[in-house]
């Protein structure tokens, strides 16, 4: 039997030029000759991405491993997914003019929604690393690490050179997020945040760490959110003033009600073949009491007390559940990988422990 791992575009592969050996010379792109080895029926030599070619003796076909889903593909199946030049090149203008519009457009409303209506200052940075228990930190985090996600993947899908693919895909993210600082450090209301710069650039490079490094994201930030309602009509009306009334505000705005996770796949650590793919285990971080950035107390602009709640304990959260990694679980259907793929940004409802204030606490379900 014999092995050969390559390291391409596991959606993608193209023709290679006839030759009578495989250059190792490139460990980003080894190429298949059409000629070599013989028993290999003619086909053309192709590139691959985390596959393994497996040529039995006595077998006139070439069997291709995916070790993403663990299922050998024959030529056939390959064939669908061969991506001329033309098509790579038609496929990358239509990435990168849609990541321009689509930004371009989203920074625009983003303006009109957020920054239009407050004033602007020169340029200036503040330190609100002490605000909200560095819950929103996490979401800095997150947020840089979802969109570099998202991002690579639409470059996968024009079939350009792995490494290019995971670092303009992986830093745009990072780059996203920071356009929105800068916007920050140009209002009164705001500022430019080293802790958040910080944040958005670890998110962007914890993915790009593990591709480099594995070729896959064996640990995945995820979110969660569950509304957070009070007995206390007077922290139900706090919350509105400060996170808003819609369900989409208070998802956004709410940090009562978030939960940021860390999900780790084991199959890749644990070495078992016969172990899930899709099962994970996650370990979250929260916090809840804060009905103000750094303490519970809002005052009007004449500096007189509007609310003031010291009884209200401010508090850290900690987490342990299972998950489940909906991306690692294949169908014959793209439209549901493509849904699989997207919900996979966030935490499957799962019982967990909760650590806080020194003890223990179960939860049926965690939202």
């Amino acid at each position: 039997m014999l092995l050969v791992t390559l390291f391409i575009s596991n959606n993608s592969w193209s023709q290679a030029d006839s030759c009578n050996s495989i250059d190792t010379s490139n460990k980003d792109q080894l190429e298949l000759s059409t000629d070599w080895g013989g028993g290999h029926g003619g086909e053309p030599g192709v590139t691959f991405n985390n596959f393994s070619i497996y040529k039995i003796s006595g077998n006139k076909n070439w069997d291709l491993l995916d070790s993403s889903s663990g299922k050998f593909l024959k030529w056939d199946t390959l064939k669908k997914n061969r991506l001329t030049p033309q098509q790579k090149k038609r496929r990358t203008w239509i990435i990168g003019a849609g990541n321009i519009v689509g930004y371009s457009t989203a920074m625009i409303g983003l303006y009109s929604a957020w920054y239009k209506d407050y004033p602007q200052t020169s340029f200036h940075s503040f330190n609100d690393w002490p605000e909200w228990k560095q819950v929103d930190k996490v979401g800095h985090l997150y947020s840089a690490y979802v969109e570099s996600r998202g991002s690579m993947e639409l470059w996968r899908w024009t079939g350009i050179d792995r490494k290019k693919r995971i670092w303009i895909g992986g830093m745009s993210g990072a780059f996203y997020q920071t356009v929105i600082e800068v916007l920050d450090g140009f209002s009164a209301e705001w500022g430019w945040s080293w802790a958040d710069f910080g944040a958005n650039i670890l998110g962007s490079g914890m993915l790009v760490a593990q591709e480099l490094a594995w070729d896959d994201q064996r640990i995945k930030l995820k979110f969660s959110f569950h509304k957070k309602t009070y007995d206390d009509p007077q922290l139900n009306q706090r919350s509105d003033v400060l996170f808003g009334k819609g369900a989409a505000e208070r998802f956004l705005k709410d940090y009562n009600g978030q939960t940021y996770w860390a999900s780790i796949n084991l199959k890749p650590f644990l070495k078992n073949d016969k172990f899930p793919a899709w099962l994970s285990i996650a370990v979250g971080y929260g916090a809840e009491g804060m009905f103000g950035g750094t303490e519970n107390l809002s005052k009007d602009p004449g500096g007189n007390i509007t609310f003031s709640r010291p009884d209200i304990k401010r508090y850290r959260q900690w987490y342990l559940s299972p998950d489940i990694d909906l991306s690692k679980i294949k169908t014959k259907s793209k439209a549901l990988n493509f849904i699989f793929t997207f919900l996979s940004a966030f935490k499957f409802p799962m019982p967990s422990i909760e650590f806080s204030n020194g003890k223990f606490k179960a939860h049926a379900i965690h939202f």
